[in-house]
């Protein structure tokens, strides 16, 4: 049997999906009732957009990410596997040529469909230029096809707005640096330009973020040298870091230094040990049982 490639393939599921003799149940806002919401904050910024019938469709920029999108539906309505992207014309814009972007995967669960950021500006671009980026999959109760269309209209207007929102973002997000470590040369206790720039992340985060109760600092140690000396090298490392975080406006009480010296080696290679670990810790979040676990980052 010949096998089909899949520019073939995604041309008959392009094909099936305009096709009259195809039954296929089209998701989308109309003229009256497309809205696009703007939701602010310097730890995200997000656009939801309402497709009666089907659920939401969701642009979300994290701080310190891209741009990501992705469909959301209480309902399962469409069969896990692959679908297509299309940019599609509206009605209002008989005549113009659909735009075929590619295959998407379709999974179970309530985000059947999330788009990596270079697909997402894709999207973006296409609602800019007033057309119908439309998802399209087998539906899982039949075989007909399942189309989400997302409708540009009141969108330009939006994505300006979120584009200033953009502007406001931290420059990281708690998942980025709630577990940060810095390394150091053998028997030093020096930050370098790098460090600088991590411990300042971190810093504009945590004033941004009053549910940051606690900032661990922990300082360790190679196997090398004595335990005095090891000891008092690891609590320096640890001091530097705590220092350089209160000098650029980190409460001290929250600040818990603590120094191991080469009690929790993370690692069997010695410059991986040679470090200071941060640890965050948020309001309501369980500290770990394990000493060596919570410091080994």
């Amino acid at each position: 049997m010949k096998l089909l490639s899949f520019q073939a393939l995604l041309a008959i599921m392009v094909s099936a999906a305009f096709s009259p003799t195809v039954a296929a149940a089209t998701y989308g806002a109309g003229i009256e009732n497309s809205q696009w919401y703007l939701s602010e904050s310097v730890f995200d910024c997000t656009l939801t957009h309402q497709v009666p019938g089907f659920g939401r469709a969701v642009f979300r920029h994290r701080a310190g990410e891209s741009l990501g999108f992705h469909l959301e539906s209480d309902t399962r309505l469409m069969r896990a596997g692959q679908g297509t992207l299309i940019i599609e014309a509206p009605a209002w814009r008989p005549g113009a040529v659909p735009r075929p972007l590619g295959a998407v995967k379709v999974a179970d669960g309530k985000r059947p469909v999330a788009l990596d950021p270079s697909t997402t500006m894709s999207v973006v671009s296409g609602l800019m230029e007033g057309m119908a980026p439309t998802v399209s999959r087998q539906a899982w109760y039949s075989d007909e096809m399942v189309r989400v269309r997302l409708s540009n209209i009141n969108f330009p207007g939006r994505f300006e707005s979120y584009r200033n929102c953009v502007g406001s973002l931290l420059p990281v997000n708690y998942d980025q640096i709630k577990r940060s470590r810095v390394r150091f040369a053998v028997d030093k206790a020096d930050l370098s330009e790098r460090d600088y720039e991590l411990l300042n992340n971190i810093a504009t985060y945590v004033q941004a973020d009053s549910s940051v109760e606690r900032i661990f600092v922990d300082g360790h140690t190679d196997r090398d040298g004595t335990r005095i000396h090891n000891r008092a090298l690891s609590e320096k490392r640890a001091r530097v870091v705590a220092e350089y975080l209160k000098q650029r406006g980190v409460s001290e009480e929250k600040i818990i230094v603590r120094s191991h010296a080469d009690q929790y080696p993370a690692s069997s290679v010695k410059a991986e040990n040679r470090r200071t670990t941060i640890r965050l810790e948020k309001e309501g979040e369980r500290p770990e049982l394990s000493p060596s676990r919570r410091n080994a980052v």
